[in-house]
């Protein structure tokens, strides 16, 4: 028997193991291909495992229970080699592009029990830690995009070099539910200190995950060197060879382990956990107590102490709904419900877009560079169409200047987008897209307008966030190519893209829809004709709520902690960046339409009337409550102040009423569709799996839905 000093048995973990990997998963196999290459400068043979599962780089490299049978099988080979002194070094690589992606969350979704955990958790310690065991050093050669386990494996090397053009490096797992759950929590942190750590394990992760690029993994110490893409694992190699050699000694920054510097970066990493989750996913906090006992902890206790947090995570109902969640970015989003046969979608050559405001203008650089096809904005003066086009050359100007596209591209990119008075220059267009004034009136004469020059096949796109399809459509020769384009601001940055079928949209026109936000990139959901579609209708229940606990006298601040772990932000936080005018247009848009249950804040009116840009100042770290709003907000004779508790249980009832009526009404396929929406569109976190699945874990759904919107086991632990 082998045995850790943390006292399990190692030998007894790989037999589970394998039983794990017999038991019928669709694991995408990763293999450890070793070959010899001879280190520069007679420094002697390297064996270099390369990572590969079989398929390009679309489909990322993962280690699931059978590819981690094979890592441990290839290092068997090298521990042997190496004890010999056959080996001067080991390196580890992957295939072109990726590095590895870390875990294959279908497998960790898949476990049923806390042993099945565990023994996943100490098989990848046991496994990964050999890398820094051997008998000579080890290298990883960080040729591509690393996460997850993937940075683990390069953690445990003895020593790494990254490419300059690695697109993605991160420890994302507490944004999904988890801990870095082999060794990331304890040997970063060893690496290159806490506040560092800190912002790798906690801050990018619950910042919408975001990622590390290359070169500002190196600045951070996380990788010994850097080179360029072209010949990167050639310049890896002769790097390594000078290390065996000892003509390079990588001299590390030394971490400070005063436990007040310490204990100083926890507090600032809790407090920035708290304003994002309300203490309402535990992974984060599990990965602060980690991260906390590294600064002491020998590495069997730092390991130990991962495993039992993975353990007790995997089976938690956040990082089920995290899993869910990442299951409908990368799937469903992929393959949306109801869309036609692509085969029914006409080419797209040419883009007219009418408008030259901002959002229009946004549009423009966005069809430019994802279709690169000729567009043409129009406005109602030059002054206008000017304004619009020289927004678009600034910011392929701003590309440029940070080296993400080239000069060629850059002009190429700027001759695509034109502009002008009329709409002549849409004759020859397949698909024109207006983007003005949020009125129906304004909408129809446009489109009146527009059809009265473009052919018949051109496809008709309104990014109206409210109104009717149908009735846009209504008095055109034409009415079934008219369709939603529905984006979020700032286009760029937003994923979602509701496509919404009128009364009369016909099925060329909706594969023409779909494929045109495929091109774009964006997570495109059909949606029925309704009111304000999927996100703005929830959002507007959800801020009518806010608003009508607000106006009968509950603090404003209140209701805006009330909300942590759900929305991105506190409720009028969000309300500034929508806009005040737009988010009361949008409610009474709702209200209108469902005068019942959607609530127009007075309180919001008076702001919109006084021009304010939104209730709060911001002259500190923190928001304020602005003095003349302040003057302006009328508090009731007999205020009903609730408790955060009491306010967040108020709105996410009415939250699940407004998700059942909307399945209901068909306005979407399934809940599913309502919580890509509400990931993608308005931010809502991965670890509540959107929207419906906290409400059903919460009991909201039961209580005020009439029954859960998914079944045991989906966005949850089985039963």
């Amino acid at each position: 028997m082998t045995t850790t000093t943390s006292g399990h048995d190692t030998t007894q973990v790989r037999a589970d193991v394998r039983v794990l990997a017999e038991g019928g998963s669709d694991e995408r196999v990763t293999s450890f291909h070793v070959r010899d290459v001879d280190l520069p400068g007679g420094a002697g043979t390297l064996a270099l495992i390369t990572m590969d599962n079989g398929f390009d780089h679309t489909k990322p490299t993962t280690l699931g229970p059978r590819g981690l049978l094979n890592l441990s099988a290839a290092l068997d080979a090298v521990t042997t080699r190496a004890d010999a002194g056959e080996i001067a070094a080991v390196g580890i690589t992957g295939k072109p592009f990726i590095f590895a992606v870390g875990a294959d969350l279908k497998d960790v979704g898949a476990l049923r029990d806390r042993e099945q955990a565990v023994t996943i958790a100490r098989f990848g310690h046991d496994t990964l830690r050999r890398l820094g065991e051997l008998a000579v050093p080890s290298f990883a050669f960080v040729n591509g995009a690393v996460m997850g386990g993937g940075l683990e494996v390069a953690l445990h090397c003895t020593y790494r070099t990254i490419s300059a053009g690695v697109p993605a490096l991160a420890l994302p797992e507490t944004f999904l539910g988890l801990v870095p759950g082999w060794g990331g929590n304890y040997l970063l942190p060893n690496l290159i200190g806490p506040a560092d750590a800190l912002k790798v394990v906690i801050e990018n992760p619950l910042n919408t995950n975001r990622m590390l690029k290359g070169p500002q993994a190196f600045r951070l110490g996380i990788a010994d060197a850097m080179f360029e893409p072209a010949d990167f694992l050639e310049q890896s190699l002769r790097w390594a060879g000078s290390v065996v050699r000892a003509d390079v000694v990588v001299e590390r920054a030394e971490v400070d382990r005063d436990e007040q510097v310490w204990e100083a970066a926890l507090a600032a990493a809790k407090g920035f956990v708290d304003l994002k989750t309300g203490g309402a996913a535990p992974a984060p906090y599990r990965a602060l107590e980690i991260l906390r006992q590294a600064r002491t902890a020998d590495r069997d206790a730092g390991f130990a102490a991962e495993d039992d947090a993975l353990a007790d995570l995997i089976m938690s109902d956040e990082f089920r709904a995290g899993v869910y969640s990442f299951n409908l970015v990368q799937g469903r989003a992929k393959r949306p419900a109801g869309a036609p046969d692509k085969s029914l979608a006409r080419p797209v050559t040419k883009v007219g877009i009418v408008g030259a405001g901002l959002m229009a203008s946004q549009l423009a650089l966005l069809f430019a560079q994802r279709l690169e096809v000729p567009v043409v904005m129009t406005d109602l003066d030059q002054s206008r169409v000017d304004k619009g086009v020289g927004y678009v050359h600034r910011e392929i100007d701003g590309l440029l200047a940070k080296q993400r596209i080239g000069p060629d591209k850059a002009n190429r990119l700027k001759a695509l987008v034109a502009g002008s008075t009329s709409k002549d220059g849409f004759a020859d267009a397949d698909f024109v897209i207006e983007a003005v004034f949020e009125q129906l009136s304004v909408k129809q004469q446009v489109f009146a307008e527009v059809e009265a020059i473009v052919s018949a096949e051109c496809v008709l796109a309104t990014n109206t966030s409210s109104l009717s399809i149908t009735e846009m459509a209504a008095e055109l020769e034409h009415p079934e190519r008219v369709v939603g384009f529905h984006f979020f601001n700032p286009v760029a940055i937003m994923p979602l893209l509701e496509i919404v079928r009128g009364e009369q949209t016909d099925d060329a026109t909706l594969a023409t829809a779909f494929a045109t936000g495929k091109t774009l990139r964006k997570t495109s959901i059909l949606v029925k004709d309704s009111p304000s579609f999927i996100v703005n209708r929830l959002l507007g229940r959800f801020m009518g709520e806010v608003g009508r606990v607000t106006d009968q006298g509950t603090p404003l601040e209140v209701a805006d902690s009330a909300f942590a772990g759900l929305a991105p932000m506190p409720p009028f936080v969000l309300l500034a960046l929508v806009g005040p005018a737009i988010a009361l247009h949008n409610s009474e848009t709702l209200a209108g339409a469902f005068p019942d249950r959607f609530y127009v804040s007075e309180n919001l009116r008076r702001v919109v009337a006084a021009g304010k840009p939104g209730f709060y100042v911001w002259d500190g770290p923190k928001p304020s409550l602005d003095p003349e709003v302040a003057a302006l907000l009328e508090q009731p004779a007999e205020p009903v102040v609730l408790t955060r508790e009491q306010v967040r249980e108020q709105v996410l009832t009415a939250l699940a009423d407004e998700a059942r009526r909307m399945l209901d009404e068909g306005v979407v396929a399934a809940p599913q569709d309502l919580d890509l929406a509400m990931i993608t569109g308005a931010g809502f976190s991965f670890w509540n799996g959107g929207l419906t699945p906290l409400l059903d874990r919460s009991g909201v759904a039961e209580r005020a839905a009439g029954g859960r919107f998914l079944a045991t086991g989906v966005a949850s632990v089985p039963a």
